[in-house]
Parts: C-alpha cells; sequence; structure tokens
C-alpha cells in the first residue's frame, strides 16, 4: 500500500496520502510569508520615522529644515547629470544615519571648531551696543562689500565684544553644551523645566545605589550571610516602591522606616572589610549605567520634540484638506479678473514661498493692514501641488483689502531655462550654526546661532516674473507691523539683494564650511525673511548660473546636499548684497525667550526663525499674540477644525 500510495499516480482512496506532505510545506511556506510581512509592516514605518530626522547629522552645523519634502528634489533638478551619483550616495547616507541616530545623537563639527573646546559646555550671550540709525537705509560701504554696521538696537546682531554664560549651559555625558548637541530643544527644555517635589525619591535612590556597591562584595562573604540577605531585601522593596513613584507624593507612608532600615544596612556594609577595588568597580559600573539612562530620556525627549515641530498640526492638515475638497465643488467665476496686475511692473510685487494656508495668510493680511495704499500690492504665493488647490480658494473666498493674490504651483510651471527638469518647491533653508568668537577664536566658548538662507526655488524668481523689475521676498514665518513702502524706495546701487545684516556672525567665522578663499572674511552674514530683490541686476549678472556652477562644483567635492545649499547660497551673492537698516526686522522670534518686549513691538517686521514657530502648540506663547490677531479667527472652516483653539 505503501509503494503504491507514493508513487501511484491512479486515482481512488490510495493517491490521498500522496498529498499530504505537499500540502503541508504550502501552510508552512504561507505561514512565513504572512509572518515576514507583519515584520515588515513594523520595520518599514519605523525606519521612515527615524528617515525623516536626518537634520540630526551634519558636518560642523546642524540642518534645521522646514516641512519641505522637496528641498533635495528641487536642488538636485539643477545638475540632472549628477542626479544617479547623489542618489546612491543619499541612500548610503540615510542608511548609516539610522544607525548613527540610535547610537548616536550629537552632531561632528570639524577639528578647528572643537579646538580647545573644554567640558562644561556654555551657551552664550552676546553683550552689545545699542545705538539706533537715523535712516531706514544704510550707505553703500566705499569697497562694495558687505560689512559690519554700527551696533543698533537690534538684540540679534552687532559686534560681538563679550561671551557669558546665560540659563541654557547644561551639558550633556561628553561636557559639549546641549544647545550644541540638541540645538533648539534646549532652549525649550529649559523654559519649561519644572521643579518636581522629590527630595525623598532622590534620597532612596542614592541609597539604593550604594546597596548595590556593596552587595556583590557582601554576598561573597559567608560570615555576612545574614547581611547579605538584608541588603537584598532593602534593595527589592526600594526598587519596587522606586518603580510605581516618580514623585514624593506617590510614595507609600511607611517610606521613612524603609529608607532607616536601608541606611542601617548601608552602615553596617560599610563597616565589613571587603575588596575595595570591587566596590569601586562596581560604583563606576553604576555610574556609567546611569548617566547612558539619563542620556538617553534627553535624546528621546529631543527627538520628540523635532518630531512635533517638523509635523503638521492636525488642525491645518485638516483645513487643507476641507479647502481643497470645497475647491472641487464650487465654481471660481472671476479668478482672471487681475491677470494685467500680475505683471505689471509699476505695482509693488511681494514673493511669499509657503505650503502652510494659514501662515501665509498672516504675512499677506499683517501687510495689507499696515499698508497706506493695498491697492499697489500684488502678492504672488508659490506653493506646490499638494497644496495648490487649498491656496487657490482661500485667497479666492477672503479679500485683503485691494490687494492682488496670485498663486502659483511650482510643480507646474513651464519655464524655459528648466526644460526637461521638474520642477518642485522649497522653502527657505533653516541652519544652526556653532563657531567661536570672533574676537577670541583661542578661547573654549561656543556660539550657536540660528540662520535661514534662500533655497533654490528662490533661484528661479527671475525667470517665474520675467516682465517685473523688484520684488520683496517674504518668508510665510514673518508678521508685518509697519508700511513697507519705504523699501520701494531705497536705491541699492549696484546691489542685488537688500538684506538685513546679521553680524554676530561673520563669514570668516565660518570659513570651515565656505573655504578659506573666495570672500572677504569681515563680511557680515544675512538672512532671509524680509529681502528686497533687483531682478533686472539679477539677470545682468547671471545669478542663477552662477548658483548652478557653484552647485556642480560642490559636488565635485563630495559634499551633501545640504553642505551644498548653504555654501552656494552665502557665496552667490559675495559683494551683491545691499545692508538694510536692523531696525527693520528682529529675528529669532522661533526659539530666542529673551528678546526685549519693546522690540517686538516697535519692530517693522518680526521673524519667527527656528524651530518653533508660532502655529506650532510649542510656539513662544509670549510672541504668538503677534501672529493669532491676523488670523481670520471669523471663518467658519477655521472653527470646524479647531484651529483657534
Amino acid at each position: 500500500m505503501k509503494s503504491g500510495a507514493v508513487g501511484g499516480g491512479g486515482g481512488g482512496m490510495g493517491a490521498v496520502p500522496s498529498y499530504g506532505v505537499p500540502a503541508k510545506r504550502r501552510w508552512r511556506g504561507f505561514v512565513i510569508a504572512v509572518l515576514g510581512l507583519v515584520i515588515l509592516s513594523m520595520l518599514v514605518p519605523l525606519v521612515f520615522l527615524l528617515g525623516l530626522h536626518n537634520g540630526f547629522h551634519s558636518s560642523g552645523y546642524v540642518y534645521e529644515q522646514r516641512n519641505s519634502p522637496s528641498n533635495q528634489k528641487g536642488l538636485e533638478s539643477y545638475d540632472r547629470h549628477d542626479v544617479g551619483h547623489n542618489e546612491n550616495q543619499s541612500e548610503g547616507e540615510q542608511s548609516s544615519h539610522v544607525k548613527e541616530l540610535i547610537t548616536k545623537f550629537e552632531p561632528t563639527l570639524p577639528k578647528d571648531v572643537l579646538k580647545n573646546y573644554a567640558q562644561g559646555g556654555k551657551n552664550d550671550t552676546i553683550n552689545r551696543g545699542a545705538n539706533d540709525d537715523k535712516q531706514r537705509g544704510s550707505k553703500l560701504p566705499p569697497d562694495g562689500v558687505l560689512q559690519s554696521p554700527p551696533t543698533s538696537n537690534n538684540p540679534r546682531s552687532g559686534h560681538v565684544e563679550k561671551i557669558t554664560s546665560p540659563k541654557t549651559s547644561s551639558a550633556d555625558e561628553s561636557g559639549k553644551s546641549c544647545e550644541l548637541t540638541f540645538g533648539s530643544y534646549c532652549l525649550w527644555q529649559q523654559e519649561h523645566r519644572e521643579e518636581m517635589k522629590d527630595a525623598m525619591i532622590k534620597k532612596l535612590k542614592d541609597q539604593l545605589f550604594v546597596a548595590r556597591a556593596y552587595y556583590p562584595s557582601i554576598a561573597k562573604l559567608p560570615a555576612q550571610d545574614k547581611l547579605s540577605r538584608q541588603l537584598k531585601q532593602n534593595i527589592q522593596e526600594l526598587e519596587h516602591m522606586l518603580s510605581e513613584s516618580t514623585t514624593d507624593a506617590d510614595l507609600p507612608p511607611l517610606v521613612e522606616n524603609n529608607s532607616k532600615k536601608m541606611e542601617i544596612a548601608i552602615n553596617r556594609a560599610k563597616s565589613v572589610t571587603v575588596d575595595c577595588n570591587n566596590v569601586d568597580k562596581k560604583l563606576r559600573q553604576l555610574v556609567d549605567l546611569t548617566e547612558d539612562e539619563a542620556n538617553f530620556h534627553m535624546k528621546q525627549s529631543a527627538f520628540l520634540y523635532k518630531l512635533n515641530v517638523q509635523t503638521m498640526p492636525k488642525s491645518l492638515h485638516c483645513l487643507s484638506l476641507k479647502l481643497t475638497v470645497e475647491y472641487f465643488k464650487s465654481s471660481h467665476d472671476g479668478e482672471k479678473a487681475d491677470e494685467e496686475k500680475y505683471i505689471d511692473p509699476s505695482l509693488h510685487h511681494f514673493v511669499i514661498f509657503s505650503n502652510n494656508v494659514l501662515a501665509a495668510s498672516v504675512v499677506i493680511n499683517s501687510t495689507v493692514s499696515h499698508a497706506k495704499e493695498s491697492s499697489t500690492q500684488v502678492f504672488h504665493v508659490l506653493t506646490d501641488g499638494q497644496n495648490y488647490y487649498a491656496m487657490k480658494l482661500w485667497f479666492l473666498r477672503n479679500n485683503y483689502k485691494e490687494a492682488t493674490v496670485q498663486v502659483l504651483n511650482v510643480e507646474q510651471l513651464e519655464l524655459d531655462s528648466q526644460k526637461g527638469n521638474p520642477l518642485h518647491l522649497s522653502l527657505p533653508e533653516e541652519f544652526r550654526v556653532s563657531f567661536h568668537g570672533y574676537d577670541n577664536p583661542s578661547t573654549d566658548q561656543i556660539r550657536t546661532e540660528y540662520l535661514s538662507i534662500f533655497s533654490d526655488s528662490h533661484y528661479l524668481l527671475p525667470d517665474i516674473f520675467s516682465n517685473l523689475r523688484k520684488v520683496v521676498i517674504l518668508d510665510d514665518d514673518v508678521v508685518i507691523q509697519q508700511d513697507l513702502s519705504a523699501l520701494w524706495n531705497i536705491d541699492m546701487g549696484d546691489k542685488v539683494n537688500g538684506a538685513v545684516q546679521f553680524c554676530s556672525v561673520k563669514l570668516g567665522q565660518l570659513k570651515s564650511y565656505l573655504g578659506e578663499d573666495g570672500f572677504n572674511h569681515n563680511s557680515c552674514a544675512w538672512m532671509s525673511g524680509l529681502n528686497i530683490i533687483d531682478l533686472v541686476r539679477w539677470r545682468e549678472l547671471s545669478l542663477t548660473q552662477t548658483y548652478k556652477r557653484l552647485i556642480k562644483e560642490l559636488r565635485m567635492q563630495k559634499r551633501s546636499i545640504k553642505d551644498i545649499a548653504w555654501r552656494a547660497s552665502l557665496l552667490a551673492f559675495e559683494n551683491k548684497i545691499y545692508p538694510l537698516d536692523e531696525s527693520w526686522i528682529v529675528s529669532g522670534l522661533g526659539y530666542d525667550y529673551t528678546i526685549d518686549t519693546q522690540l517686538t513691538k516697535t519692530a517693522s517686521v518680526l521673524h519667527y526663525n527656528g524651530k518653533m514657530k508660532p502655529w506650532l502648540d510649542l510656539g513662544i506663547p509670549k510672541y504668538k499674540s503677534y501672529w493669532k490677531k491676523f488670523m481670520n479667527k471669523e471663518d467658519q472652516l477655521l472653527s470646524e477644525c479647531n484651529v483657534n483653539s
């Protein structure tokens, strides 16, 4: 029967056993496949989540990326020949980054940045002068290079005189300052630190720490068997209590008795003659474990902070979805009524790059509210395909006095200079830079500043607005508090970019990133936020082509995408910056808790550069009111999505 059943191909009952083994194998393979899919479904979201935070790794400065997933794609479109190489490099960087993020949170800085940097790192503030200029527009420097201006009332700029140590000088396990390692999370943490009533908790932890150090040595002594059992019992009791308690109020009523019992046992253990080397070794192990645990919690908190500030709030996501759905359900008569104004060079044209409906609306509303003549103002909002229809409907259903608003989808623009290259929206790039003071580069003090600069999308402006001569670029994280018409009367000479100087950062301090040659080391850094652009002069100098060339050269040096964006933007505008008076803008409202309230009230422009944007829950509360008062709170969709809450 066996041979017939196995070898026979005939029908009948004898054929049944021949399918038993293959059927089991098929089921076993199916089960393995299902288990594999389950494991894969768990790993993929984890890898994706960690991949969102590649801002933690950098060579020298830390990249503070906005919510613009296309930033990297847009940069790559400038040089299609190098795309394959950079994609492979990017995959390798992402793979190594995941491992580094788990094992090591801190950035890698150039050797000369950390040279002579002693332990106990400090976060620094700068003593500056306070002299007000009478004119809004500074005169051109004689050598045509952006030089240090007279110190003004802007707390975020001026000549560096002295570096002191404020309250944010907490340090990690390697002695580096917290802000150098974890960025603006440390500023937020310091401001929201709560004093816990845990004196007894700390006392119990100290006792547990000492008892654990002595217990292994006592347990090896047969004559101290009773003491060994007492230590073990006390250790277990304290471990149980501490596992269920974080403050003194959580502890059981008889905790004092347990503490006294442990104290007696520890004193007895100290009186016993043991090998001090063993106790010392155990203490060191416990110290290392405790430091590792504290460092883990610090990294975890910083990770969650960064996840929070990089994620669009649910209320804004709801608003964007509802607007998009509503756009396709309604008619849009009169959309082309103002097309002539879009290309009229005699009007005041403002450009805003944004993927945030509410943020762009606040910028426009605050600008129009303070304008002496809103009928001459034209706003061009450049966004991506995902947010285009939401933006369109929002600005169709909301009026901004007599101003005109045009919404453009960057991904659908047809530009002669970009034929064959897909376009992507990229928002202004934000960076955290750390360096030595300019006057005392040999000291162990390291300063940290936050800068925002142009992205690759900005270099498309001369082609997008080919009929315009001058535009003002506003970041979507600014609030306007005064009339900006005076900007249009400034004669910038042969300069291209009118920008506010940031002279607390000199280009010479950034030579680790920019190289040694090709720029004036005494020149000040500049920032995006408020920029007046001479498009005619831009075209004459072929700045877009210069930017592309710099990108190609930097790619040949095998630099990262972030390094390329940083260096190319600063070097492309070298000697082409016109210094606006610093009274135009107060920056740092997205990370600095110490800005003078009087300055925020009188400044023409408030810039929320940094991670803590005003539309986020983590935004700095005392600055939020300036932003919120320009929200259209009466709009029904805001109520439906709980935007006002």
